[in-house]
């Protein structure tokens, strides 16, 4: 008897034979030989099992190029990509933070694209230090005597306690031991930085004097760590950070802070909730704070270190610091932001973070006559589309109590169910530019506060592959 399938299987034309057809050209030329030989064996490979299963394929080299171009495609398309971020959190930690504004844009890929004066002091030809580029605007903006820049926040925190509390101890309030996005606990964080934490106080309750009976022989700094991703409420007590100096200064110990999100503005003078500055909180005692540069702040993913000048040169000279150095680009980037804050009055224009943050409620409803009808001619009869009010929040553990009015468009399927509510909200993140919003109360919602570019998000809707 003879096996059909093995027939079928020994039609699938050679590698060789595929390579030389007028077809395979083009591919060859587009993607380069080294690409397109491995692929089109993976591919041939996968052709006979599927054609040991019965399935029907076409074995034409214009439809192997065909498929083949396909899969390339997919391949090389970037794994990192823009997205519409509708979830009603304006600055995400999954979907990257805060938007930068276009002057970061134009500095990084200005220094990309060739060599530049990173580590290079220009005035007296020879080397220099990275940390020039931004240590005088950090100064200036915070009124720190010196700072420092690392990769992210959780680096900077490691870098300081490292630095100022191997081998010793750190005194830390209970209501203080936080955990962050990605299990960042802060007692973890003392333990790999080779300090031993000492609780103290209790988890809603902690006094002066609980700080003052935990300092010992051995104490290397007193710590306040900023809550700012949960709030305490109800019977609460909390040492304020100026009576926190004076009790560290006191005995001649630093004081550290780590401050976390890292307004550098008053956040009430643009409409938003009191957030600490960084400046009111070196005014306040601090001798060093570490701080976020995509949170609040607005700009790239950075840890930025400022206080006192003799502290902040003996965190330079740890051997860490180079292994948590930012690159060209995010210097560029956190330049170029920075530089925008020396115009308080125009900065919440043109920093993309705190004119979201700031939008107004008209202007979301402006938004909203552009965008549902043209959900609405999109969904058809799949689903139905309305407006309505809703809670926008900061997000990355800003401010995480408080909420700012927003509008959303809700889709509610024609199908009840969470299997017609999935596909939908698939459907949405399928698209060129993928649209991710939030599902609540059987409805799939897009929050518009970070909706910048409505003809983009519009113009792909047909795009849509419903059922």
């Amino acid at each position: 008897m003879t096996d059909t399938s093995a027939i079928d299987r020994a039609a699938i034309p050679s590698v060789d034979r595929l390579l030389k057809s007028a077809a395979f050209a083009a591919l060859i030329d587009r993607h380069g030989r080294t690409l397109v030989v491995e692929e089109l064996r993976r591919l041939l490979d996968q052709m006979r099992l599927e054609l040991g299963k019965g399935k029907a394929i076409d074995l034409d080299p214009h439809a192997v190029a065909v498929r083949l171009d396909t899969h390339l495609g997919d391949l090389l398309a970037p794994n990192l990509r823009p997205v519409f971020n509708l979830t009603g959190t304006v600055l995400h930690t999954n979907l990257g933070r805060a938007p930068l504004p276009e002057e970061a844009i134009a500095a990084v890929a200005e220094v990309a694209r060739g060599a530049s004066n990173l580590e290079f002091d220009l005035g007296r030809g020879r080397r220099g230090d990275r940390d020039d580029h931004l240590e005088d605007w950090i100064c200036r903006l915070t009124g720190a005597e010196a700072a420092t820049v690392v990769n992210n926040n959780a680096a900077a925190v490691l870098l300081v306690l490292n630095t100022l509390g191997r081998r010793k101890e750190i005194p830390l309030s209970r209501g203080e031991l936080i955990e962050i996005g990605g299990a960042f606990r802060m007692p973890d964080i003392m333990a790999r930085a080779g300090c031993r934490l000492v609780e103290v106080g209790t988890t809603n309750r902690t006094h002066p004097k609980d700080f003052v009976d935990a300092i010992g022989p051995r104490t290397a700094a007193l710590m306040k760590v900023h809550t700012s991703n949960y709030e305490v409420q109800g019977f609460t007590a909390a040492v304020p950070e100026p009576e926190l100096a004076r009790i560290a200064h006191d005995r001649d110990l630093p004081f550290i802070v780590d401050l976390g999100s890292g307004s550098l503005v008053d956040m009430t003078a643009y409409g938003l909730p009191r957030e600490p500055t960084v400046r009111d909180t070196l005014a306040g005692g601090a001798d060093v704070v570490t701080f976020s540069g995509d949170k609040l702040l607005g700009g790239p993913q950075a840890g930025l270190i400022a206080g006192r000048a003799d502290l902040i040169a003996r965190i330079k000279r740890n051997p860490m610091k180079r292994a948590m150095r930012c690159d060209k680009m995010t210097i560029a980037a956190l330049a170029a932001v920075l530089r925008l804050y020396a115009d308080p009055d125009r900065v919440a224009e043109r920093l993309p973070s705190l004119r979201l943050l700031t939008r107004p409620v008209q202007e979301l409803q402006d938004l909203a006559d552009r965008v549902e009808p043209a959900l609405t001619a999109a969904l058809g009869a799949i689903a139905a589309v309305d407006r309505a009010e809703c809670l926008s929040q900061i997000g990355s553990g800003s401010l995480p109590t408080d909420r700012l009015p927003s509008l959303a468009v809700r889709l509610t399927p024609a199908r009840r169910g969470g299997r017609a509510l999935h596909r939908l909200a698939t459907a949405f993140r399928n698209l060129p530019v993928p649209v991710i919003g939030h599902v609540s109360d059987n409805r799939l919602w897009f929050d518009l506060r970070c909706l910048d570019d409505p003809a983009r998000f519009a113009a792909q809707l047909d795009q849509l592959a419903l059922d």
